[in-house]
């Protein structure tokens, strides 16, 4: 029987982490239309509001049922705005080991909100769900998103040469693909200790993955 992830709410001083709702449409889509998602990511440019919901619909429910992954609308905890995505794909039920993503809008980056709603959805992976083991992979120019996994406690592991496809803009304003390389970041449970007081604010952005 596939073990599945639950569905929860994760909160934060400032966030609350949640299952992707219907609401969330507009701002899902206006999200994924950023220079920044569409350089790093391969999220379809443009990204429609149709795009969203069937991530929405259908998309996110199928992979959590089929116990691949788990998808978390980040929102502010007073405002409830959509400041973000949280992804875990790729996940292993025996050996207890999953891939992180994750994406923050443009306005609210600079705040931090990817290193808490990470550092959050670390702990409670590794103390709910007795995973051993989170794993990261960002693109070797992805500067913002290295400091994110420095800041919740990653070691850098490694670097997968030219495994990476990420997205230019030439000159005529198409996108284009470049071969890069990634970067593997580990975190496992005795790794958290002591980086809850150390998140600052810094630069939020996008970590690299397959999104659909």
């Amino acid at each position: 029987m596939t073990s599945t992830f639950p569905n929860i709410s994760i909160s934060t001083e400032r966030l609350v982490l949640r299952p992707l709702d219907e609401d969330d449409v507009p701002a899902l889509a206006a999200m994924m239309n950023d220079e920044q998602v569409a350089a790093w990511t391969h999220v379809p440019q443009p990204f429609t509001e149709d795009g969203a919901r069937d991530w929405i619909g259908d998309h996110a429910p199928a992979e959590r049922t089929a116990g691949r992954g788990l998808d978390l609308a980040v929102t502010e905890f007073l405002t409830q705005r959509l400041v973000g995505v949280v992804q875990l794909t790729k996940t292993n039920w025996h050996v207890r080991s999953t891939e992180l993503s994750y994406i923050v809008a443009p306005w609210a980056r600079g705040e931090g909100y990817a290193s808490e709603a990470a550092l959050a959805t670390a702990q409670w992976l590794f103390g709910d769900q007795k995973f051993e083991r989170l794993e990261l992979r960002t693109a070797a120019d992805n500067t913002a998103s290295q400091q994110v996994a420095q800041k919740i406690g990653c070691i850098s592991e490694g670097v997968l040469r030219n495994a990476c496809i990420a997205r230019v803009r030439t000159e005529d304003g198409v996108w284009t693909d470049v071969r890069t390389d990634f970067i593997v970041w580990s975190l496992l449970p005795e790794d958290l200790e002591g980086t809850s007081g150390q998140l600052s604010d810094g630069g939020d952005f996008t970590t690299f993955t397959d999104w659909n």
